[in-house]
């Protein structure tokens, strides 16, 4: 993508991009060692038919349902599955998409492939709702959930669809990452095979929410377009959002308050901002109950969770999907593919690179070939062998694919990196006895941003973007090792243990982990002009976390002035080795825009209503005394 980076998230590319993505020739570009798309497309159209149904589910809905069956009917073919609320499209039954299914590969293994549009979206009846609440005992034929429309579609397919072996497999990146998870609930006997890809498992933490904070370019794209009503059912997207101005920065700046977003733009039509975001500021039932966390029991089917290192919307879901199925079912084949991409981007890209970071190989496609055909290959058609690793892991930084009999793995041994004064991070605790500390101004009217180049949206590159320009704010607080002497590589989830303190009463935190490139590094030919490489500071991992929720995200709670407070930031997993040369550096800051949101500092009860009023400098502390020792837990894997 070019640097201009007209937005990741132009919004019709959010969901029409999306919503096509293993549906549209026009989202893979031709690939080495592939045929074009032209050629793939007359492929489908040579060896596959087409057909439309509504299909009946158990409360009477009908579910609009695209069918594509190999037209070679002198064997039974598996079914592959997709279900989404971003559009079956094209529609009509003389109408081809350019690529059907996870993967060129798998469209020439002659599946039927299936895409239904879920209930209340598009050309489907009923009514639909985010993140659909999972039940649990269910009483009638109107209980009904996302498991209820998987089975009774299911069933339907198998005993109408003509042709199909009697095994279905579910594939779906993203918000159909999360149907695909819950219909390994309560399974229809024929479910053999799930996928969840880069699935959405807790908007609290997801897309929208990191621990609390609100990701506002993402949000405000996403709910202006997907969030609008369906009176009647269409073909169509709704119309994306115009922005006035190319300058994400400035547009958000000028915003002002949360308060204002749906006076300003959304003017009462977007229910989920105001009778979800606004009307939930905190992790109540309405949130809880969307978490599928504690539903996956009883998995039957074999389960291949998918996740990228660098992707900016769902990173939380993949692998915490897994460690749930994991941990309520011992015995279930449930493995975990973590690979160096975007948001999809093992399914539309090579998987070669992120804005000017290089991995050293075609990774998207290698996985497409070598680990999912292979997965659906096996527990749909019993071709090959089930012979995949409990952990397909791509090592940032060494550029190489890991396998692991346990995620994270069982040789990993617990360390820290602390923070210690003249701004050093180090492997040995401080020693300083008194309350040593370092200090920033944080002003919500001039925040720090989250890249150089920021469009309207979240644009996907900044997850490995060079972090120099963050490095020389006043108000963002730098710790480096020496260069590093040899080879340390991390390796499972981080944790970000600081102590802290605030002069205002509200107070976000946010903590990277960047990987500082040696001045003499060579650089690549992709590169912008004036670009390089030497001294770059990539950013490896990120987080976020709204300080009001440190203690408990259901019941938030000021900062006292001044008071030394602890305040926990899970940074998620990593597995990257920060190489002989390379430094490891740390940045603390507390704003971070406008990706998210701006925190007032003044604490209020419902930061989506305050007043302009409420938004103060604070003079924010990061302690890093014997005391009070602030540190990133880490686990570090022993070198081979």
């Amino acid at each position: 993508m070019n640097r201009s980076r007209a937005s990741y998230f132009s919004y019709l590319v959010l969901f029409a991009a999306i919503a096509a993505l293993l549906a549209s020739s026009a989202c893979r570009p031709p690939l080495g060692g592939q045929s074009s798309d032209e050629d793939l497309a007359a492929f489908i159209r040579d060896n596959y038919d087409k057909a439309e149904y509504q299909i009946p589910m158990r409360d009477g809905a009908r579910l609009f349902t695209s069918v594509y069956s190999p037209k070679d009917t002198s064997q039974t073919h598996p079914i592959l599955m997709r279900r989404t609320p971003y559009s079956v499209a094209p529609y009509g039954e003389d109408d081809f998409p350019g690529s059907i299914g996870p993967s060129e590969v798998l469209a020439r293994d002659m599946y039927i492939f299936v895409y239904q549009d879920v209930r209340g979206c598009f050309m489907s009846e009923g009514t639909f709702v985010n993140m659909t609440p999972h039940l649990g005992a269910k009483t009638s034929d109107q209980d009904i959930d996302e498991s209820t429309d998987t089975y009774d579609t299911i069933e339907w397919l198998i005993n109408n669809v003509d042709n199909n072996n009697g095994k279905v497999g579910l594939w779906g990146i993203s918000y159909p990452g999360f149907y695909a998870a819950a219909s390994m609930i309560d399974a229809h006997p024929a479910l053999a095979a799930s996928s969840p890809q880069a699935p959405i498992a807790d908007w609290w933490y997801d897309d929208f929410h990191h621990h609390g904070a609100t990701f506002l370019p993402h949000a405000f794209g996403f709910l202006y377009v997907f969030g609008q009503p369906r009176p009647e059912l269409t073909t169509q997207f709704g119309q994306r959002f115009v922005f006035p101005t190319p300058d994400g920065y400035q547009f958000f700046l000028d915003l002002g308050s949360l308060a204002n977003v749906d006076e300003s733009y959304f003017n009462g039509t977007v229910s989920f901002w105001t009778d979800g975001m606004v009307a939930h500021p905190n992790y109540d039932q309405f949130w809880q109950s969307r978490n599928i966390l504690p539903h996956l029991n009883n998995v039957a089917p074999a389960v291949m969770t998918v996740g990228g290192w660098f992707d900016a919307e769902d990173l939380y879901g993949p692998l915490n999907i897994y460690r749930s199925i994991e941990e309520k079912n011992p015995d279930a084949f449930n493995i975990l593919v973590m690979g160096p991409w975007v948001h999809g981007g093992w399914a539309r890209t090579t998987g070669e690179s992120i804005g000017n970071v290089r991995f050293g190989a075609e990774t998207s496609i290698f996985y497409r070939e070598n680990i999912e055909a292979p997965f659906f290959n096996y527990y749909l058609k019993g071709e090959g062998q089930a012979d995949l690793p409990e952990a397909y892991v791509f090592e940032t930084g060494a550029n190489e694919w890991r396998t692991f009999d346990d995620w994270p793995p069982q040789q990993v041994e617990a360390g820290s990196l602390y923070l210690t004064e003249g701004g050093r991070l180090s492997f040995d605790p401080p020693e300083h006895r008194g309350d040593a500390y370092d200090e920033y101004v944080s002003d919500p009217a001039n925040p720090v941003p989250f890249t150089t180049d920021i469009a309207t949206g979240m644009t996907r590159e900044y997850m490995t973007d060079d972090q120099r320009f963050a490095t020389r704010r006043p108000d963002v607080l730098v710790y480096q090792t020496e260069v590093l002497e040899e080879d340390i590589t991390l390796a499972g989830p981080l944790l970000a243990d600081l102590w802290v303190s605030t002069s205002g009463t509200g107070s976000d935190w946010i903590v990277k982990l960047i990987d500082v490139i040696p001045p003499d590094a060579n650089d690549h030919g992709d590169l912008p002009r004036g670009m390089h490489m030497g001294d770059y500071h990539m950013m490896v991992r990120s987080e976020s976390i709204r300080g009001r929720f440190r203690n408990d995200p259901e019941h938030p709670e000021p900062f006292i002035p001044h008071r030394p407070t602890q305040v926990e930031l899970p940074l998620q997993d990593v597995l990257h080795t920060f190489k002989r040369g390379h430094r490891i550096m740390i940045h603390i800051q507390s704003t971070w825009f406008p990706l998210v949101d701006r925190n007032p500092q003044t604490y209020v009860d419902n930061i989506f209503l305050a007043q302009e009023e409420d938004f103060i400098k604070a003079t924010q502390r990061v302690y890093r005394s014997a005391r009070r020792p602030s540190q990133v837990r880490i686990g570090i894997l022993p070198q081979r």
